[in-house]
């Protein structure tokens, strides 16, 4: 018979290890070549120090010359906090007592709950590592009907989402919060609500539902926002990542010289570049036009690429469309306490009733934060794709 103990035990002993395998394979060739580990990790923050730049080194000095006075090295240090990543499954009681003598009833209502938590943990944990850590979706332009609003950049994963959205004054009223989004309309970019949001929308934002400024510190954060890590990007240029305006003419050159410029100024080997499907393929016709397309599988992260100058490109379709991310995977870390695991009450159950509710449910939660531990080793190309029909390969001199 199928009781809440052995309901526990099954999400505990079988469901638990199948569910952190999936969030952590084929989740995203980004995050499938950056470290993670729980090093530096001194209760709910991160703490790290970096080395930045040169500081001493070797000094050419007289046979009979007093030894070179040591050189202190150059430090930055990093603490951020934790950010909480939950994700949860409900089961009715209804449901869990049709399945009490059905072993197989049973498996295919927990097998049906997890697979729709897994899908919806791989999107959201894809997305904010694009992000900048906000929870931002799009801004809002102007407010069509209180059931259909216009954004400057909507997506088709936008539906089914519970979303907050903001006033002009970044005020949220109460029909405004956990709105259901029920349709897009990619031609027109609107957003179309399940419920009526009755209050002022227009010069607002629309965020993740409960996560305004709690997501992951993303690849946004690094090449967008003024500050990271409490660091001022206009005063502190270790921090500042080298962006170029591509000015809507990208050629082979222009990737090229991003690359060199990034070795030779930063001392940074690029190994990962990252784009849109839209710029990928971009890339890969202007690649094509000079018959230079490789494509590969790398056995880093086994994603496919075109390479330039053997750097794999790979696309991301939460990465905006008009930019090109040249990045080092190497200065990447997901810092996190522990990897998902179950929440737990005092007595080590994992299914609980709900409150009020005649159903029980129960949370996934992972405890990470992404940190770039030299964001100036980073690289960004926008306005890349071209405009009024110019070819890709206008104003290239070769």
């Amino acid at each position: 018979m199928i009781t809440l103990q052995n309901a526990d035990s099954a999400l505990k002993d079988y469901y638990l290890e199948a569910v952190t395998a999936q969030l952590n394979e084929n989740l995203s060739p980004f995050f499938s070549a950056i470290e993670k580990n729980s090093a530096n990790v001194s209760g709910k923050d991160v703490k790290l120090t970096v080395l930045r730049g040169y500081a001493g080194g070797i000094v050419s000095g007289a046979e009979d010359a007093d030894l070179p006075a040591p050189h202190k090295n150059r430090y930055a240090a990093i603490s951020v906090p934790l950010k909480n990543l939950y994700g949860t499954i409900e089961i009715s009681d209804k449901a869990l007592r049709a399945s009490r003598d059905s072993e197989g009833a049973f498996i295919n209502l927990l097998n049906a709950e997890m697979e729709g938590l897994v899908n919806s943990a791989k999107a959201s944990f894809q997305r904010m590592l694009h992000g900048d850590g906000s929870g931002k979706l799009c801004a809002i332009v102007k407010k069509i009907s209180n059931t259909e609003v216009q954004v400057d950049d909507v997506k088709e994963y936008f539906a089914g989402m519970l979303v907050d959205c903001s006033n002009a004054m970044g005020l949220f009223a109460e029909s405004s919060k956990g709105v259901m989004i029920s349709g897009v309309d990619m031609a027109n970019s609107t957003v179309i609500f399940e419920t009526a949001v009755t209050s002022s929308l227009e010069g607002g934002y629309m965020y993740v539902h409960a996560s305004k400024d709690r997501e992951l510190t993303g690849l946004s954060a690094i090449f967008d926002s003024g500050t990271i890590y409490g660091y001022d990007k206009s005063t502190d240029k270790y921090f500042a990542p080298y962006k170029v305006d591509c000015n809507h003419k990208l050629t082979e050159s222009v990737l090229s010289d991003v690359l060199d410029h990034m070795e030779e100024r930063y001392n940074s080997k690029i190994n990962f570049i990252l784009c849109s499907y839209k710029t990928r393929k971009l890339i890969a016709s202007l690649l094509d036009a000079n018959r230079r397309v490789v494509n590969t599988i790398d056995a880093r992260t086994g994603y496919g690429s075109v390479t330039v100058n053997d750097v794999p490109v790979y696309a991301d379709k939460y990465c905006p469309d008009d930019r090109i991310l040249f990045l080092n995977t190497d200065d990447f870390g997901l810092y996190q306490l522990c990897d998902w695991e179950w929440l737990e009450d005092e007595d080590g159950k994992i299914l609980k009733q709900v409150a009020g509710k005649a159903a029980y449910s129960a949370t996934l939660v992972k405890y990470a934060e992404l940190i770039c531990r030299k964001p100036c080793g980073q690289a960004m190309l926008y306005n890349v794709h071209p405009v009024n029909g110019t070819s890709p390969a206008d104003g290239d001199g070769e």
